[in-house]
């Protein structure tokens, strides 16, 4: 026969609970540093290719071209040079083109007096430091490259300095706080 007067409870005690939610505070701190971690190498990536993807699309256009005259970032947004995702006012929209990072990307001719536009250069801003240091040390391959010069620092140039910049120099020149750091690259 039951006894109707004991009262039998089942549950978890308030210190289980703290423990239980403990444990989820833990996980939850290593699963936001795996994922900012993820989301940095995805944003590095997706600049590399935006970098290539432009370089492409400008030897592609001005291929017959004797020189890259006329070659500007409102020209290369018209000629459809930039990826789309680099365009935030949409395809064939407004004059601003932004890097993975959400930094400015200037494109123009470059050279000067007798070679005078016969380079083109692709400038990436808003870079942090260690994403300025990776860009600037990544094999941007010797094919075409003039010079890649971070921030006010003196041009790498080929043939000259080692190309590409050693780590530990781009991590010297990427000094500027925050995302204010820049690379050049120039190509022929």
């Amino acid at each position: 026969m039951k006894n109707l007067f004991k009262n039998e409870q089942s549950g978890r005690s308030m210190v289980e609970m703290l423990g239980v939610l403990a444990i989820i505070g833990v996980l939850s701190v290593g699963g936001i540093s795996g994922y900012s971690k993820a989301m940095a190498k995805y944003k590095l990536t997706k600049a590399q290719d935006q970098m290539a993807m432009i370089l492409i699309n400008i030897r592609t256009a001005f291929a017959s071209a004797p020189s890259y005259a006329g070659l500007s970032k409102a020209n290369a947004i018209a000629m459809n040079i930039v990826p789309g995702d680099m365009l935030p006012s949409g395809i064939g929209k407004g004059s601003t083109i932004k890097n993975a990072f959400g930094g400015d990307v200037d494109i123009k001719a470059a050279g000067t007096g007798t070679a005078a536009n016969t380079q083109f250069s692709i400038e990436f801003g808003g870079l942090g430091k260690e994403t300025c240091a990776s860009l600037a040390s990544s094999d941007w391959g010797s094919d075409g490259l003039v010079s890649v010069q971070i921030n006010s620092a003196a041009e790498q140039k080929y043939g000259t300095a080692t190309l590409p910049i050693p780590p530990a120099t781009a991590i010297s020149q990427c000094s500027g706080a925050g995302a204010a750091n820049k690379i050049v690259w120039t190509y022929y």
